[in-house]
């Protein structure tokens, strides 16, 4: 049985002989998993609006000794250990030499495996949400060190087609803290980071939280130090064979965001796609069929 499972077969074991207070505690526990593994006891009760003694009380109930005990777990349900880049070389040489299997197969595979666990996983209720607060904000500025870089710059050239305000923050040389200079309770900042975290980045998610933006937080491990800084946070799938994190789970991700965007935004959109398709064609941007 998986972690998540462990949890969900404890919570319905239990649930029907909790108090309402109890039960309240339980939905939370079962809906917000990510939150329960990367953010503390105060700010989960906060978020729920229950005490923190009701928490552990809870976490008595469900058979662990104590409420960290759940936390724990819950850890393990949504994280991975990060495994260094070279260590991640030396195991796919070494599989290299063993597998019967052609590495295109083995590579697709583990990205179809991304994109089903994600699928099973997303917590739509929060992506929904975190749209809803793109589709609102005066300006959106979105960050990715590393090779999370050219994610941020595609997701932002995806947006721009939608509406004016999307920012890469540290494009061409530029300072990170020069884009995030007017952020406010009005603006979105989303930050793209896997293993090794990039320094700049978590700084950014915590720099964003304090000027009052709606922080977007994209990952794959509970591990990334940016979650407790996340208005919402999205762990992603990037298993692979590779040395390095699959962003296939992470794009898709990104183009549902936008998706969901073009379908809410209304005429609008409609109307900014046209004029940009039309200047496009002004400029011979593209090549003529």
């Amino acid at each position: 049985m998986s972690q998540a499972a462990e949890i969900q077969d404890r919570i319905a074991a239990e649930y029907a002989g909790l108090s309402s207070k109890l039960q309240d505690a339980a939905d939370f526990v079962a809906q917000n998993p990510v939150d329960i593994a990367t953010r503390s006891l105060r700010a989960v009760s906060a978020s729920s609006g229950l005490a923190p003694a009701t928490f552990s009380r809870l976490a008595r109930a469900l058979g662990f000794d104590t409420y960290e005990d759940l936390r724990e777990l819950s850890r393990e349900a949504v994280g991975r250990k990060f495994t260094s880049f070279s260590e991640r070389v030396d195991r796919l040489q070494a599989e290299e030499q063993e597998a019967h299997t052609p590495f295109v197969l083995r590579q697709a595979t583990a990205c179809i495996d991304n994109l089903r666990v994600m699928g099973d996983a997303i917590d739509t209720a929060r992506l929904d949400e975190a749209v809803q607060h793109l589709l609102r904000a005066r300006q959106r500025v979105l960050f990715g060190a590393f090779g999370s870089t050219g994610i941020a710059e595609y997701f932002a050239y995806l947006g721009n087609y939608v509406s004016s305000g999307w920012h890469v923050a540290g494009r061409s040389g530029a300072s990170v803290s020069m884009a995030m200079a007017d952020l406010d309770a009005r603006d979105v900042l989303v930050v793209i980071t896997k293993p090794p975290f990039a320094r700049r980045a978590v700084l950014a998610a915590e720099m964003g939280r304090e000027q009052g933006a709606y922080v977007i937080v994209i990952t794959d491990t509970h591990t990334c130090p940016a979650l407790m800084n996340a208005s919402a946070g999205f762990i992603v799938p990037t298993d692979s064979p590779q040395f390095f994190s699959s962003y296939t789970a992470t794009i898709v991700l990104i183009e549902t965001m936008i998706g969901m965007l073009v379908s809410r935004a209304g005429p609008p959109a409609r109307a900014r796609i046209r004029e940009v398709e039309e200047r496009n064609r002004r400029l011979g941007e593209f090549w003529a069929v």
